[in-house]
Order: structure tokens, then C-alpha cells, then sequence
């Protein structure tokens, strides 16, 4: 997030106004710099990383943006592109798609892999295969909804290459719609991550799906794959599991406890069992070692400024946007925050203007700096009133010294409280 920027004096240092852990959007933030009281996790997956979701901080990762075959965790793509054509009303849960001949062969039973087991010729409700594709993980699902959207499997590989760019996976190319390994087919776990949480905010009437354990089709009853949905007291309620021999095991999956949600992805494990120790563990430790804090509300004023050559003599100074911080539970009852600031402030100054920042540090953490605004307006004073000051500045001095630092009145360790969910 941005700020209209004030210009001082050549004599004034005009301070940047930028965010680090801002809960604004979900463009991955800065990982939490690990330190004595953090302990420290390395999991068995040649790719990982886990992130909080609500301030998207990177707890931790491992090549997170390497290119990497995504197997069957591609199929998110699939789904993201498949849910967009049910809001926007071109697609509907009740309308039935054809099983091609070329789908039957390619993810059918014949083909070997992952499938729902459709049969050719088959009219399958778009529901259907929704489930057939996110709890059976069916490579023939995946087919007939692209065949069905877009007219072949290609085109509609076209279709998620454009919805990946609108998304901001930048690291990311299709080629068909379920990860079946092609040389040009490849993700990142940073771009996993975040699709996992477009899905989740974008499409919360379908995200359930994907915590559901098992779908019958044909007769015949598949359980989902996904070890999180099992595991007693994980919170998981989601999302995608992968495997082919060249990508090993893989998972994208998300979690719920008290409130707090984060989101794992790792690849390229050797079992299994790997894959669902390794997350397990993985998971645990985000948890265990770091908590959120809500530090600031919108409009929340911090301190006042004074002005030079205003039409009034201070400013309020405010925080333009909820500030939410991932830390170490460690430092989290040892926060402080203080405000630093050019000053006086020469006017004019305009409401919203970035006027410095807000500096949060506790024990054994990296600091954490987020914009500080003006949160109201100042004009400058008219010849008379520079001539005044003009005046009391030959006879009684400059006004106060430049670089303000004040505590921050409205946050302190003792008001300090968990993020909302």
C-alpha cells in the first residue's frame, strides 16, 4: 500500500512510507527473521513453505520459488478457473458434460492414474465432477470440465495461464488441467500458497468441498487424500495432495486453530508417511512458535505532530490501515511501538500525506515498521503570521529539533490482543 508522499524543506529527510507486515493483502510478506527464541524446523521436502494467512508472513521455506513439477496439487488451477465459471454464471453445478473418448483415455481407468472412473459416453453433473476431481483427485474429471469450459483440455490450459497471471502467480505455466508431468507444466510453492488462499477468500460456498473425506461415484467410494483432514486436533480442513515419480509426495493444505489459519505447501517428499509426518510437523511449529497481534485499527491516532508555519499547531498522526503482526510468541508480551517522525512538520500538509512511520520492536525480534499519515489537514500561514514567526524564531530560537521519537500512545504490552480470526 502506498501514501501520498509530503515534500519538506531540502533540510528535511523525507521518510518512506512503507508496509511490512500489513494484513492488506495476500502478496507474501517478508519471512519472520528466526533468532534465539524461535526454534528452528527443516523438514524432508526438497520444496516448502508455510505462511500465515491473515498477515501473509512466511513463517518459513525452502526454494519456494523454484520451478517444481505441482502433479496433481495443479488441479487447484482447475478448480479456481471451474469456480469462476459457477459465479459468473457461464457454468452451473447442475449442468451435465460429456465424458469424451480422449478424457476416458487419458485419466480414465484405462490410463493407470488418478480417476473418478466415468465411462465414455457418460453425462456427468458439474457437481459430480467437482467432487471427482478435489476428493478422487480424477484426472477424467479434470478433462471433461476443461473439454466442457473451453472446448479441449489446451485451450483451457490458456484459460488458467490468464487466471494465473490476473492472480499474480508469476512463477507458474499449464499445460493441461491435471498435472499429469509435462517439461513446460510447473508451479512454485510460493505461487501454491497463494492460490490456495485465493480460494479460499474468492469461493468460501465451495472451499467445504475440500475438506469433505469421501465421494462415491459409479458405486465405488474413494476417500480423500489429504493427511490434515485426519489427523486429530490439526484443524485441517483442506486442500490438495499431489504425486507423480518425478514430482515425489506433495500437499498443499490449511488449518484452523483457535482462530488462526496458516497454509503449508511442500514437495518433493519420498512416502507417504514422509508427507504426512513432515507437514504434520511443519504445521505444529508454525503454530506453536509465532502468534498475531493486532497492534492498530484504521484511524487509530498515535500522536500529535507540530507543525511549522501552519494555520494550526498540530496534527494528529494516525495509522491508515488495521495493522496486524505475525511474531514469536516469545516476543509478543514484550511489544513497544514508537512513533518517529521529521519535526515540526512544515506546512502545508495534506490529510493521508505519509509523514513517517511507526517503529515496533520487542525481545529477540526484528523490528517492524508500518506508514504513519497525517489524519488531518494544515495550511500554512499567511504573510503575517510567517512574519511572526519569523520573529519568534530570531529571538527565541529554531522550533524543536528534527527526528521526533515518541512512544505510540495508542498501543502498549498491556493492551496488546490476539488478532481476530
Amino acid at each position: 500500500m502506498t501514501h501520498p508522499a509530503t515534500h519538506f524543506s531540502p533540510l528535511r529527510r523525507r521518510i518512506a512510507a512503507f508496509a511490512i507486515l500489513l494484513a492488506l493483502s495476500f502478496g507474501l510478506a517478508p519471512g519472520v527473521k528466526a533468532d534465539d527464541s524461535v526454534s528452528t524446523i527443516d523438514i524432508k521436502a526438497r520444496e516448502y513453505i508455510l505462511v500465515d494467512f491473515q498477515t501473509g508472513t512466511v513463517l518459513d521455506s525452502k526454494n519456494p520459488d523454484e520451478h517444481m513439477p505441482p502433479s496433481s496439487m495443479s488441479k487447484l488451477m482447475t478448480a479456481y478457473v471451474t469456480f469462476q465459471a459457477l459465479k459468473s454464471g457461464k457454468l452451473s453445478l447442475t449442468d451435465e458434460l460429456t465424458v469424451s473418448q480422449n478424457a476416458w483415455k487419458q485419466g480414465g481407468a484405462a490410463s493407470g492414474g488418478s480417476t473418478m472412473f466415468l465411462n465414455p459416453g457418460d453425462k456427468v453433473k458439474v457437481e459430480d465432477l467437482i467432487r471427482g476431481m478435489i476428493i478422487q483427485s480424477g484426472n477424467d474429471a479434470c478433462i471433461v470440465l476443461a473439454e466442457g469450459q473451453a472446448g479441449s483440455e489446451e485451450a483451457f490450459a490458456d484459460q488458467m495461464n490468464r487466471t494465473a497471471k490476473q492472480l499474480g502467480l508469476t512463477n507458474s505455466h499449464f499445460v493441461n488441467a491435471t498435472g499429469l508431468p509435462t517439461e513446460q507444466h510447473y508451479m512454485t510453492t510460493r505461487d501454491l500458497a497463494t492460490l490456495a488462499h485465493h480460494i479460499i477468500v474468492d469461493f468460501p460456498e465451495y472451499y467445504p468441498i475440500f475438506s469433505e473425506t469421501s465421494f462415491t461415484y459409479n458405486n465405488i467410494t474413494q476417500g480423500n487424500r489429504n493427511p490434515m483432514l485426519y489427523r486429530l486436533g490439526s484443524g485441517g480442513d483442506g486442500l490438495k495432495t499431489g504425486h507423480t515419480e518425478i514430482a515425489g509426495f506433495g500437499l498443499t493444505g490449511s488449518a484452523v486453530r483457535d482462530g488462526r489459519r496458516l497454509i503449508l505447501v511442500a514437495n518433493g517428499m519420498a512416502s507417504i508417511h514422509d508427507r504426512d509426518e513432515e507437514t504434520a510437523k511443519l504445521l505444529d511449529w508454525g503454530f506453536r512458535e509465532f502468534v498475531n497481534r493486532e497492534l492498530f485499527k484504521a484511524g487509530d491516532t498515535v500522536t500529535d505532530a507540530d507543525v511549522w508555519l501552519g494555520d494550526v499547531a498540530t496534527v494528529p498522526l494516525a495509522i491508515a490501515s488495521d495493522v496486524v503482526v505475525t511474531v514469536p510468541r516469545a516476543a509478543a508480551q514484550s511489544l513497544e511501538a514508537r512513533a518517529v517522525y521529521d519535526g515540526p512538520l512544515p506546512a502545508p500538509i495534506k490529510q493521508g500525506a505519509a509523514v513517517g512511520k511507526v517503529v515496533v520492536t520487542g525481545a529477540n525480534m526484528t523490528p517492524i515498521e508500518v506508514p504513519l499519515v497525517a489524519a488531518a489537514s494544515a495550511g500554512r500561514l499567511g504573510f503575517i503570521g510567517r512574519l511572526k514567526a519569523a520573529a519568534y524564531y530570531i529571538f527565541l530560537g529554531p522550533p524543536k529539533p528534527a527526528q521526533q521519537s515518541k512512544p505510540a500512545e495508542t498501543m502498549g504490552s498491556s493492551n496488546l490482543k490476539p488478532a481476530s480470526p
